[in-house]
């Protein structure tokens, strides 16, 4: 009931100012998240990263060979782009109107108009198998993860070409991006972050994270200066981003594979493919951190996408099928995906 009267007055209030007021949680009281909504968009095809472009309201998800866009306000396909072979994440450059995707099998990275979803460039990634990719605004550059090259390539937006590479001494995964120049990248193999200048396409340091196994996904707090981590062993480790310094771990779900920070809420939420949950923590001061919800999702939905503006968080999951027998072609194959099964999930603040 205290839920509906919120609701009621939420929307008084953007009645009489045209605008959406900023969401509070409860005095005393942590904000909480539930998951709200189910979008069934079926196919077989498996899925990786899912990416957000706010300004549009449009939803991108990593769909084997294609990329699906969802329409956020409505929930219905908008567009599918082709010829995305291997494609495992976004970035979105809106200062450009330029998306950019990563095609892991091409080794290419496939430049966009976020208007009409036409492709505008291929670009030859400087590595194999590119997969995470981050726009840093400031520096009007895209950095890639190349996946089995051990290194990240810095993209000049402007003329659509690497202009740097950078070898990170391990299999690179998610980035993340500060507003001085400073970029990180998770190093799943080393259990590790490497800081680079983004400014000087150079590596800056490597950061040893202790009690984290093969970190994935990444987020930072610009403004605390904090890194989040999540890790395969269940923590999520958080990290002075000028230091290196671990500040502490904490307890996550099982099989993470990507993070986000919300600045107005001070939370960090982690995607937990194992166990079918999103881990929330609330960040108390730059020191001090707990956990304050597992969410229920979905088995699988182990990849999100953030979107600030409506602090809402998009997952994707699907039932596989029984994984088949190795071959000499494909010693470690995926199980399928069944038939109808792929969805979208929605999780947002209860009001």
């Amino acid at each position: 009931m205290a839920g509906n009267k919120i609701g009621v007055l939420l929307l008084a209030a953007i009645a009489l100012s045209g605008t959406v007021p900023a969401l509070a949680a409860p005095a005393g009281k942590d904000m909480q998240f539930a998951r709200t909504k189910k979008y069934a968009l079926g196919g077989i095809d498996r899925w990786d990263y899912l990416g957000i472009d706010p300004v549009r309201h449009h939803l991108f998800i990593s769909r084997a060979s294609h990329v699906q866009v969802l329409d956020t306000d409505t929930g219905k396909q908008v567009a599918d782009i082709p010829d995305t072979d291997g494609v495992h994440g976004f970035a979105f450059a809106q200062d450009r109107k330029l998306g950019f995707i990563t095609n892991g099998h091409a080794d290419t990275v496939t430049a966009f108009d976020l208007d009409t979803f036409k492709a505008v460039a291929t670009i030859q990634a400087g590595g194999r198998d590119p997969d995470a990719i981050l726009y840093a605004p400031g520096l009007m550059r895209a950095f890639v993860s190349n996946g089995e090259s051990n290194s990240v390539s810095v993209i000049d937006a402007a003329n659509a070409r690497v202009i740097a590479t950078m070898d990170v001494g391990g299999k690179p995964e998610s980035l993340a991006a500060d507003n001085a120049g400073m970029v990180f990248v998770a190093i799943e193999d080393k259990n590790e972050i490497v800081a680079m200048n983004g400014k000087t396409g150079t590596v800056a340091a490597h950061w040893p994270l202790a009690g984290c196994d093969e970190p994935s996904g990444l987020a930072l707090d610009a403004a605390s200066r904090r890194l989040f981590a999540v890790c395969s062993n269940k923590r999520m480790a958080v990290v002075d981003a000028d230091s290196g310094r671990m500040i502490t771990t904490l307890p996550i779900g099982g099989k993470p594979d990507a993070a986000a920070f919300d600045p107005v809420f001070n939370t960090v939420f982690s995607a937990n493919g194992g166990d079918g949950t999103l881990t929330v923590v609330h960040e108390d001061d730059p020191e001090h951190f707990r956990v304050t919800q597992n969410v229920s999702t979905q088995a699988g939905a182990r990849t999100l996408a953030f979107d600030a503006d409506t602090h809402s968080i998009y997952l994707a999951s699907a039932k596989l099928g029984k994984r088949p027998a190795p071959t000499s072609q494909a010693p470690h194959p995926h199980p399928p995906v069944q038939a109808g099964s792929f969805v979208i999930l929605l999780v947002q603040p209860e009001l």
